[in-house]
């Protein structure tokens, strides 16, 4: 019987317990979930690089016990990417009805450039509907509390990047 091999896409920046929702069912209905983390988004203002994002992920991954489930960063055409680990579904998490269009253009994008590749967008539980990691990210960096947004590793190496901001301004103080 064939395997199927499934995508999950993004920047994760940072992981948010939508996007490990996500992760959790689609791994209970792949034989395979890729975690693939693109290196460059020009829409995003990124906060961790790319080693760090894979790092926080993985520590997320191995947390969950998902044995099925790898971690990896990719950069260029993401239809490219899965062609290369032999991918053939795309799984996308949907929010919102304002996630919609996107989400949309992109899966028709993306069958046009592959018509053999499918996209499953999966709506994540009603509590994380509202969550992005943009909204954690500002929340985190205006001095809130995002412990119920994300997991414990996530948390840490927030903590570890306020810390450093911090020190980093002290330097340039008069």
């Amino acid at each position: 019987m064939k395997k199927i091999i499934a995508v999950y896409p993004g920047t994760f920046d940072p992981v948010t317990k939508g996007h490990v929702d996500i992760i959790k069912r689609a791994s209970n209905i792949f034989d395979r979930l890729n975690i693939a983390i693109t290196e460059t988004n020009i829409n995003k203002n990124i906060l961790f690089s790319i080693e760090e994002r894979v790092r926080i992920i993985r520590e997320v991954v191995d947390e969950l016990q998902l044995s099925n489930v790898s971690v990896n960063s990719f950069s260029g055409l993401l239809i490219d990417y899965m062609h290369k680990i032999g991918a053939t579904v795309i799984v996308r998490g949907l929010r919102a009805v304002s996630d919609f269009e996107y989400e949309l253009q992109m899966a028709y994008m993306n069958r046009n450039l592959d018509p053999n590749i499918e996209t499953v967008s999966m709506m994540p539980y009603i509590e994380y509907s509202f969550l992005s990691s943009s909204i954690v990210k500002e929340i985190f960096f205006n001095g809130g509390d995002v412990t119920e947004f994300v997991p414990d590793a996530v948390l840490k190496y927030l903590l570890k990047k306020r810390e450093d901001n911090v020190a980093g301004k002290e330097n340039f103080k008069d």
